[in-house]
């Protein structure tokens, strides 16, 4: 995306820098009101947030929200399950996946999930921007559906992912005629670094990602530039300068942060989510690392009726993951329970040929103390 304000038109006279300035809003205006109609005609929109966090260890972790569940569950892929990849052959000894996935046909289809060397990877909802490939003999063609797996397990950490994408080829071959090929953009985290992965119509984009969130539409540069309009915003309690001589005063906590969006859209749900977590403290222990990360994403938790989505169905947080990506240990909530469960893929026998399934706890889980 590109303007231009180099106002070297010899018709037109130089424009001002607030006249530039004010030129470059209008015409982000314009992109991002348009590119939500074009992806509102296209339908099949469902909104998530994936955010990463670290004290001692790594966490990386998401939620995600839609109206109705397919049927997840926790799927722990083992070193020697055989991914038939569909454009590369058989791999039958990799690193072993823990995550949330659709079991299709035998087969992991992943929302979220990390390896056993410490990487992560979600995909988010990308309608309206994302664009496939074609097949190309030239380089390592690599399906839609299958680019999770594909990534972690041959990649053990962020840097490994960046050699491999650069040989990539991602293509909308679908799963399925029942299972056709959805618009997505990835999120890919280590303890060291993370990445945004968007396919597009001019090819395939790698972005260093400074504050490890990601949401949905806009395209995450558009994302980056909006942070713009909340850079006055602090933890702090605000200074006056509104003006010399006029007496203000805070009359309540948590002013530093007025001006902070809270409402469900993507844009929003992105620059709540990045002020929370580059705010986040919290003790270095397991408890306390992991309470705070379900904090961080609760801060764009979904409730049901908040969101219609059609007469009568309402978008809701159907899960919030939360994995220690060191210890290979994946904690979960669900909407109807709010207890934190978990699944260490260490205790299971990350050696087999066959997934490993954990359905997922949604009743509530009360603990009662009398």
């Amino acid at each position: 995306m590109t303007a231009n304000l180099s106002g070297n038109d010899p018709i037109k006279k130089q424009k001002t820098p607030c006249q530039q300035a004010g030129s470059l809003m209008l015409f982000l205006n314009i992109y991002i009101l348009n590119y939500f109609l074009k992806i509102i005609t296209q339908g099949g929109i469902y909104m998530c947030t994936a955010a990463t966090y670290k004290t001692k260890d790594f966490y990386f972790g998401r939620t995600l929200d839609y109206e109705f569940s397919y049927g997840d569950e926790i799927t722990i892929t083992p070193r020697n399950y055989a991914f038939d990849f569909r454009h590369t052959g058989t791999c039958s000894s990799h690193y072993a996946i823990i995550g949330m996935a659709h079991i299709a046909g035998n087969y992991p289809l992943y929302y979220d999930a990390i390896n056993e060397k410490g990487l992560g990877m979600a995909g988010l909802n990308f309608v309206g921007n994302a664009v496939y490939a074609e097949p190309d003999d030239s380089k390592e063609n690599v399906a839609q559906f299958e680019f999770i797996p594909y990534i972690l397990s041959k990649c053990a950490s962020v840097s490994d992912a960046k050699n491999l994408l650069a040989k990539i080829n991602l293509t909308g071959t679908p799963f399925s005629d029942k299972l056709p090929t959805a618009g997505l953009h990835w999120i890919i985290a280590d303890k060291n670094e993370s990445i945004t992965v968007e396919s597009v119509a001019d090819g395939l984009h790698i972005y260093d990602n400074p504050v490890g969130v990601l949401t949905n539409n806009p395209p995450f540069e558009t994302q980056m530039f909006l942070l713009n309009n909340y850079m006055s915003l602090s933890a702090k309690q605000p200074q006056n300068t509104f003006a010399n001589g006029l007496t203000l005063n805070s009359y309540s906590r948590g002013m530093g942060a007025i001006g902070l969006p809270g409402d469900l859209s993507s844009a929003s749900r992105f620059a709540r989510a990045a002020f929370t977590k580059m705010n986040s403290i919290s003790g270095e222990s397991e408890n306390e690392s992991v309470s705070q990360f379900f904090h961080i994403l609760g801060s764009v938790d979904q409730q049901r009726g908040c969101c219609e989505v059609s007469e009568g169905k309402y978008e809701i947080t159907i899960y919030t993951s939360c994995c220690n990506a060191a210890k290979g240990i994946y904690y979960y909530t669900t909407y109807n329970n709010h207890q934190i469960s978990a699944v260490d893929m260490h205790r299971d026998n990350l050696d087999g040929t066959e997934l490993i399934r954990y359905p997922l706890i949604t009743e509530q889980q009360i603990n009662f103390q009398n």
